[in-house]
Protein backbone atom coordinates (compact mmCIF):
# COMPACT_ATOMS: atom_id res chain seq x y z
CA UNK A 1 0.00 0.00 0.00
CA UNK A 2 3.10 2.03 -0.58
CA UNK A 3 1.44 5.40 -1.79
CA UNK A 4 4.71 6.40 -3.83
CA UNK A 5 3.03 3.05 -6.03
CA UNK A 6 -1.05 3.67 -5.73
CA UNK A 7 -0.69 7.38 -6.47
CA UNK A 8 0.32 6.05 -10.03
CA UNK A 9 -2.38 4.30 -10.40
CA UNK A 10 -4.44 5.84 -13.71
CA UNK A 11 -7.73 7.56 -12.60
CA UNK A 12 -9.79 5.24 -14.76
CA UNK A 13 -8.46 1.95 -13.17
CA UNK A 14 -8.94 3.52 -9.93
CA UNK A 15 -12.72 3.73 -10.74
CA UNK A 16 -13.01 0.75 -12.54
CA UNK A 17 -12.24 -0.82 -8.98
CA UNK A 18 -14.28 1.35 -7.71
CA UNK A 19 -17.05 0.18 -9.54
CA UNK A 20 -17.21 -3.10 -8.06
CA UNK A 21 -18.18 -1.98 -4.59
CA UNK A 22 -21.82 -2.73 -3.63
CA UNK A 23 -23.37 0.61 -3.90
CA UNK A 24 -24.16 0.84 -0.03
CA UNK A 25 -21.47 0.39 0.88
CA UNK A 26 -19.97 2.97 -1.28
CA UNK A 27 -22.58 5.51 -0.30
CA UNK A 28 -21.28 5.46 3.56
CA UNK A 29 -17.70 5.72 2.45
CA UNK A 30 -17.96 8.76 -0.28
CA UNK A 31 -17.94 11.55 2.75
CA UNK A 32 -14.24 10.56 3.91
CA UNK A 33 -13.06 11.71 0.13
CA UNK A 34 -14.17 14.44 -2.12
CA UNK A 35 -12.67 12.46 -5.21
CA UNK A 36 -14.40 9.14 -4.28
CA UNK A 37 -17.57 11.38 -3.70
CA UNK A 38 -17.11 12.54 -7.41
CA UNK A 39 -16.75 9.14 -8.76
CA UNK A 40 -20.68 8.44 -7.85
CA UNK A 41 -21.06 10.14 -11.48
CA UNK A 42 -18.14 8.66 -13.43
CA UNK A 43 -19.05 6.52 -16.55
CA UNK A 44 -18.04 2.93 -14.82
CA UNK A 45 -20.30 3.54 -11.59
CA UNK A 46 -23.45 5.02 -14.15
CA UNK A 47 -23.43 2.10 -16.24
CA UNK A 48 -22.76 -0.38 -13.87
CA UNK A 49 -25.29 0.81 -11.10
CA UNK A 50 -27.70 2.49 -13.76
CA UNK A 51 -28.69 -1.41 -15.18
CA UNK A 52 -31.71 -3.30 -14.33
CA UNK A 53 -29.41 -5.56 -11.92
CA UNK A 54 -28.25 -3.13 -9.89
CA UNK A 55 -27.93 -4.13 -6.13
CA UNK A 56 -30.38 -1.37 -4.91
CA UNK A 57 -33.03 -2.73 -2.74
CA UNK A 58 -36.71 -1.11 -3.17
CA UNK A 59 -39.14 0.10 -0.51
CA UNK A 60 -42.75 0.98 0.29
CA UNK A 61 -42.92 4.20 1.74
CA UNK A 62 -45.18 5.27 4.49
CA UNK A 63 -46.11 8.95 5.16
CA UNK A 64 -48.61 10.36 7.74
CA UNK A 65 -49.40 13.86 8.99
CA UNK A 66 -48.09 12.61 12.46
CA UNK A 67 -44.90 11.38 11.90
CA UNK A 68 -42.26 14.28 12.32
CA UNK A 69 -38.79 13.89 10.52
CA UNK A 70 -39.03 10.37 9.23
CA UNK A 71 -40.69 7.97 7.43
CA UNK A 72 -41.23 3.66 7.56
CA UNK A 73 -39.97 1.95 5.09
CA UNK A 74 -40.55 -1.79 4.06
CA UNK A 75 -38.08 -3.53 2.25
CA UNK A 76 -39.70 -5.71 0.03
CA UNK A 77 -36.60 -8.18 -1.19
CA UNK A 78 -36.18 -8.64 3.13
CA UNK A 79 -39.25 -7.79 4.27
CA UNK A 80 -38.12 -5.74 7.40
CA UNK A 81 -39.23 -2.76 8.03
CA UNK A 82 -36.26 0.37 8.39
CA UNK A 83 -36.73 3.89 8.65
CA UNK A 84 -35.98 6.72 6.64
CA UNK A 85 -34.74 10.19 8.69
CA UNK A 86 -36.25 13.28 6.93
CA UNK A 87 -33.57 16.14 8.17
CA UNK A 88 -31.05 14.28 5.82
CA UNK A 89 -32.25 16.68 3.54
CA UNK A 90 -30.51 19.88 4.58
CA UNK A 91 -33.56 21.76 2.69
CA UNK A 92 -36.07 20.14 5.09
CA UNK A 93 -34.15 20.16 8.20
CA UNK A 94 -34.26 23.72 8.15
CA UNK A 95 -38.11 23.44 7.35
CA UNK A 96 -40.00 25.14 11.03
CA UNK A 97 -42.92 22.82 9.55
CA UNK A 98 -42.96 19.51 8.68
CA UNK A 99 -43.30 19.09 4.89
CA UNK A 100 -45.91 17.32 3.07
CA UNK A 101 -44.80 14.59 0.39
CA UNK A 102 -46.53 14.59 -2.60
CA UNK A 103 -45.22 11.90 -5.13
CA UNK A 104 -42.49 9.91 -5.66
CA UNK A 105 -40.77 8.60 -8.79
CA UNK A 106 -37.62 6.18 -10.01
CA UNK A 107 -36.06 7.26 -6.51
CA UNK A 108 -36.93 11.32 -6.83
CA UNK A 109 -39.61 12.32 -3.95
CA UNK A 110 -41.81 15.89 -4.19
CA UNK A 111 -42.88 18.19 -1.35
CA UNK A 112 -44.66 20.85 -1.03
CA UNK A 113 -42.68 23.40 1.07
CA UNK A 114 -44.78 24.91 3.93
CA UNK A 115 -45.88 28.66 3.87
CA UNK A 116 -45.00 29.05 0.25
CA UNK A 117 -45.59 28.54 -3.27
CA UNK A 118 -42.49 25.76 -3.75
CA UNK A 119 -41.77 22.37 -4.21
CA UNK A 120 -38.54 20.31 -3.25
CA UNK A 121 -37.20 17.43 -5.26
CA UNK A 122 -34.64 15.19 -4.03
CA UNK A 123 -32.88 12.52 -4.68
CA UNK A 124 -31.97 10.66 -1.46
CA UNK A 125 -28.93 8.88 -2.49
CA UNK A 126 -27.26 11.30 -4.32
CA UNK A 127 -28.44 14.36 -1.78
CA UNK A 128 -28.92 16.41 -4.69
CA UNK A 129 -32.08 18.83 -4.10
CA UNK A 130 -34.05 21.46 -5.96
CA UNK A 131 -36.36 23.86 -5.10
CA UNK A 132 -39.11 24.69 -7.92
CA UNK A 133 -41.00 27.82 -7.53
CA UNK A 134 -44.40 28.00 -8.69
CA UNK A 135 -44.61 32.03 -10.64
CA UNK A 136 -47.87 33.00 -8.14
CA UNK A 137 -48.78 33.35 -4.67
CA UNK A 138 -51.42 31.82 -3.53
CA UNK A 139 -52.38 29.25 -5.26
CA UNK A 140 -54.27 26.09 -4.98
CA UNK A 141 -53.96 22.98 -6.72
CA UNK A 142 -54.58 19.20 -6.79
CA UNK A 143 -53.08 15.73 -7.86
CA UNK A 144 -49.69 16.89 -8.31
CA UNK A 145 -47.87 13.92 -10.02
CA UNK A 146 -44.07 13.59 -10.48
CA UNK A 147 -43.47 11.91 -13.54
CA UNK A 148 -39.44 10.63 -14.12
CA UNK A 149 -38.15 11.01 -18.20
CA UNK A 150 -34.80 9.81 -19.70
CA UNK A 151 -33.60 13.46 -19.34
CA UNK A 152 -35.38 14.17 -16.20
CA UNK A 153 -38.80 14.60 -14.89
CA UNK A 154 -42.01 16.58 -15.47
CA UNK A 155 -44.59 17.73 -12.24
CA UNK A 156 -48.01 17.65 -13.39
CA UNK A 157 -50.60 19.26 -11.59
CA UNK A 158 -54.78 20.85 -12.12
CA UNK A 159 -54.86 24.31 -9.91
CA UNK A 160 -55.06 27.85 -10.40
CA UNK A 161 -53.91 30.53 -8.46
CA UNK A 162 -57.37 31.79 -8.20
CA UNK A 163 -58.08 28.40 -6.34
CA UNK A 164 -60.22 26.92 -8.73
CA UNK A 165 -58.76 23.94 -10.69
CA UNK A 166 -59.38 24.96 -14.64
CA UNK A 167 -55.62 25.06 -15.63
CA UNK A 168 -52.90 21.80 -15.95
CA UNK A 169 -49.28 22.93 -15.13
CA UNK A 170 -46.50 21.09 -16.18
CA UNK A 171 -43.11 21.73 -14.96
CA UNK A 172 -40.07 20.86 -17.49
CA UNK A 173 -37.04 20.17 -15.13
CA UNK A 174 -35.27 20.42 -18.49
CA UNK A 175 -35.98 23.68 -19.35
CA UNK A 176 -36.78 24.72 -16.08
CA UNK A 177 -40.54 26.37 -16.65
CA UNK A 178 -43.85 26.06 -16.22
CA UNK A 179 -46.31 25.28 -18.79
CA UNK A 180 -49.88 26.58 -18.77
CA UNK A 181 -52.90 24.36 -20.58
CA UNK A 182 -56.26 24.68 -20.63
CA UNK A 183 -58.22 21.97 -18.90
CA UNK A 184 -61.50 20.94 -20.59
CA UNK A 185 -64.28 19.98 -18.12
CA UNK A 186 -66.37 18.17 -21.32
CA UNK A 187 -63.42 15.54 -21.31
CA UNK A 188 -62.84 15.78 -17.39
CA UNK A 189 -65.79 15.55 -15.86
CA UNK A 190 -65.86 17.61 -12.43
CA UNK A 191 -63.24 15.84 -10.68
CA UNK A 192 -60.58 13.17 -10.40
CA UNK A 193 -59.67 10.75 -7.23
CA UNK A 194 -56.26 9.79 -8.07
CA UNK A 195 -52.57 10.92 -9.06
CA UNK A 196 -52.36 10.29 -12.85
CA UNK A 197 -50.70 7.04 -13.95
CA UNK A 198 -47.64 7.39 -15.97
CA UNK A 199 -47.97 5.08 -18.94
CA UNK A 200 -46.34 5.38 -23.02
CA UNK A 201 -46.06 9.44 -22.12
CA UNK A 202 -49.57 10.26 -20.93
CA UNK A 203 -51.17 10.43 -17.80
CA UNK A 204 -54.36 8.25 -16.66
CA UNK A 205 -57.31 9.19 -14.97
CA UNK A 206 -60.38 8.21 -14.25
CA UNK A 207 -63.18 10.27 -13.37
CA UNK A 208 -66.35 9.61 -11.42
CA UNK A 209 -69.73 8.30 -12.53
CA UNK A 210 -70.23 7.91 -14.94
CA UNK A 211 -67.31 6.00 -14.89
CA UNK A 212 -64.56 6.82 -17.77
CA UNK A 213 -60.93 7.26 -18.66
CA UNK A 214 -58.74 10.41 -19.98
CA UNK A 215 -55.50 11.20 -20.71
CA UNK A 216 -53.07 13.84 -20.73
CA UNK A 217 -50.32 13.91 -23.40
CA UNK A 218 -47.43 15.69 -21.01
CA UNK A 219 -45.90 16.32 -24.42
CA UNK A 220 -48.56 18.24 -26.47
CA UNK A 221 -50.74 19.48 -23.38
CA UNK A 222 -53.80 18.02 -24.83
CA UNK A 223 -56.75 15.98 -23.19
CA UNK A 224 -58.67 13.07 -24.83
CA UNK A 225 -61.43 10.32 -23.71
CA UNK A 226 -60.86 6.94 -24.28
CA UNK A 227 -63.35 5.84 -26.03
CA UNK A 228 -62.88 1.96 -24.96
CA UNK A 229 -65.80 0.99 -22.78
CA UNK A 230 -65.65 0.21 -19.05
CA UNK A 231 -66.80 -3.25 -17.13
CA UNK A 232 -70.60 -2.76 -16.05
CA UNK A 233 -71.85 -2.25 -12.57
CA UNK A 234 -69.11 -0.54 -11.21
CA UNK A 235 -68.65 1.08 -7.65
CA UNK A 236 -65.24 2.82 -7.85
CA UNK A 237 -62.32 2.46 -10.08
CA UNK A 238 -58.73 2.97 -10.34
CA UNK A 239 -55.92 2.45 -12.78
CA UNK A 240 -52.72 1.40 -12.48
CA UNK A 241 -49.54 0.69 -15.03
CA UNK A 242 -46.35 -1.02 -15.01
CA UNK A 243 -44.88 1.83 -17.15
CA UNK A 244 -44.90 1.81 -20.22
CA UNK A 245 -45.97 -2.26 -21.07
CA UNK A 246 -49.88 -2.39 -18.94
CA UNK A 247 -52.58 -0.32 -17.98
CA UNK A 248 -54.54 -1.86 -15.60
CA UNK A 249 -57.93 -1.23 -14.07
CA UNK A 250 -59.32 -2.28 -10.09
CA UNK A 251 -62.68 -1.84 -9.78
CA UNK A 252 -65.57 -3.15 -7.60
CA UNK A 253 -68.45 -4.77 -8.71
CA UNK A 254 -71.77 -3.79 -7.37
CA UNK A 255 -75.00 -2.37 -6.85
CA UNK A 256 -76.60 1.31 -4.96
CA UNK A 257 -72.67 2.06 -4.48
CA UNK A 258 -71.40 -0.83 -1.87
CA UNK A 259 -69.40 -3.22 -3.87
CA UNK A 260 -69.86 -6.92 -3.72
CA UNK A 261 -67.10 -7.76 -5.20
CA UNK A 262 -63.44 -6.64 -6.17
CA UNK A 263 -61.96 -7.13 -9.38
CA UNK A 264 -58.87 -6.79 -11.70
CA UNK A 265 -58.50 -6.29 -15.82
CA UNK A 266 -55.83 -5.37 -17.73
CA UNK A 267 -56.57 -3.54 -21.20
CA UNK A 268 -55.81 -5.58 -24.31
CA UNK A 269 -56.08 -4.44 -27.68
CA UNK A 270 -58.40 -1.78 -26.57
CA UNK A 271 -60.36 -3.90 -24.46
CA UNK A 272 -60.28 -4.77 -20.59
CA UNK A 273 -60.04 -8.42 -19.95
CA UNK A 274 -60.65 -9.35 -16.56
CA UNK A 275 -57.33 -10.89 -14.86
CA UNK A 276 -58.23 -11.69 -11.55
CA UNK A 277 -61.17 -11.80 -8.50
CA UNK A 278 -59.83 -10.46 -5.56
CA UNK A 279 -61.02 -13.56 -2.53
CA UNK A 280 -63.85 -13.29 -0.95
CA UNK A 281 -62.47 -13.06 2.75
CA UNK A 282 -59.86 -10.42 1.97
CA UNK A 283 -62.62 -8.63 -0.38
CA UNK A 284 -64.84 -8.08 2.63
CA UNK A 285 -61.77 -7.07 5.27
CA UNK A 286 -61.22 -4.12 2.32
CA UNK A 287 -64.57 -2.74 1.99
CA UNK A 288 -65.07 -2.59 5.86
CA UNK A 289 -61.78 -0.75 5.99
CA UNK A 290 -63.44 1.50 3.75
CA UNK A 291 -66.52 1.46 4.71
CA UNK A 292 -67.37 1.96 1.18
CA UNK A 293 -66.53 5.52 1.31
CA UNK A 294 -64.09 4.48 -1.97
CA UNK A 295 -62.82 8.31 -1.93
CA UNK A 296 -60.25 6.95 0.16
CA UNK A 297 -59.30 3.83 -2.20
CA UNK A 298 -55.69 4.37 -4.33
CA UNK A 299 -53.90 2.07 -6.08
CA UNK A 300 -50.45 2.17 -7.30
CA UNK A 301 -47.10 0.07 -8.76
CA UNK A 302 -44.52 -1.38 -7.05
CA UNK A 303 -42.00 -3.56 -8.29
CA UNK A 304 -44.47 -6.21 -9.95
CA UNK A 305 -47.23 -5.46 -7.24
CA UNK A 306 -49.89 -4.33 -7.78
CA UNK A 307 -50.90 -2.70 -4.27
CA UNK A 308 -54.45 -1.39 -3.53
CA UNK A 309 -54.41 0.99 -0.25
CA UNK A 310 -57.12 3.38 1.86
CA UNK A 311 -56.25 6.61 3.47
CA UNK A 312 -57.98 5.17 6.58
CA UNK A 313 -55.80 1.87 7.28
CA UNK A 314 -52.06 1.83 7.91
CA UNK A 315 -52.15 -1.83 5.62
CA UNK A 316 -51.55 -2.31 1.93
CA UNK A 317 -53.54 -4.90 0.14
CA UNK A 318 -51.13 -6.38 -2.99
CA UNK A 319 -51.02 -8.67 -5.67
CA UNK A 320 -48.36 -10.16 -6.64
CA UNK A 321 -48.69 -10.46 -10.64
CA UNK A 322 -45.80 -12.97 -11.20
CA UNK A 323 -47.69 -15.67 -9.04
CA UNK A 324 -51.31 -14.41 -9.44
CA UNK A 325 -51.84 -14.32 -5.93
CA UNK A 326 -53.10 -11.80 -3.25
CA UNK A 327 -51.54 -10.88 0.36
CA UNK A 328 -51.88 -8.12 3.18
CA UNK A 329 -48.71 -6.42 4.01
CA UNK A 330 -47.83 -6.88 7.72
CA UNK A 331 -49.12 -3.07 9.69
CA UNK A 332 -46.44 -1.46 10.59
CA UNK A 333 -45.15 -2.22 13.98
CA UNK A 334 -43.47 1.69 14.69
CA UNK A 335 -47.41 3.36 14.25
CA UNK A 336 -48.43 4.53 17.53
CA UNK A 337 -51.59 2.99 18.61
CA UNK A 338 -53.81 6.11 18.03
CA UNK A 339 -53.12 7.13 14.51
CA UNK A 340 -56.39 8.92 12.64
CA UNK A 341 -56.44 8.81 8.86
CA UNK A 342 -54.63 10.33 6.45
CA UNK A 343 -51.84 7.43 5.82
CA UNK A 344 -50.38 7.03 2.61
CA UNK A 345 -47.59 4.66 0.38
CA UNK A 346 -45.65 5.05 -2.33
CA UNK A 347 -43.33 3.48 -3.99
CA UNK A 348 -39.71 4.08 -3.40
CA UNK A 349 -37.33 2.53 -5.85
CA UNK A 350 -33.90 4.57 -5.02
CA UNK A 351 -31.76 5.61 -7.95
CA UNK A 352 -28.37 7.60 -7.59
CA UNK A 353 -28.51 8.79 -11.53
CA UNK A 354 -32.25 10.76 -11.31
CA UNK A 355 -31.50 13.94 -11.69
CA UNK A 356 -33.08 16.95 -9.96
Amino acid sequence: MDPGIWSRLPEVLLEHVLSFLPLMTFLSLRSTCKHFNSLIFSPPFISKHSSPSSSLPSFLLLSHPDFHLYYPLYDTLLKTWRTLPLSVSPVLSCTPATPHLLSVSHGLLCFSLPNSSSFLVYNLLARSSRVVEFPEHPFAFDLLTLVSTPSGYKLFMLGSPSGSSNNTFVYDSRLHLWHRFDRVDSVLGDNFLQQGVSYNGYLYFTTPEPFSVVCFDLESGKWEKLMTELPGELTFARLVSDGDEKLYLIAGIGQNGISRALKLWELNGGNWAEIVRVPEMMCRKFMSICYHNYEHVYVFWHQGLICLCCYTWPEILYYKVSRGTWHWLPKCPSLPEKCSCGFRWFSFVPEIHAFV
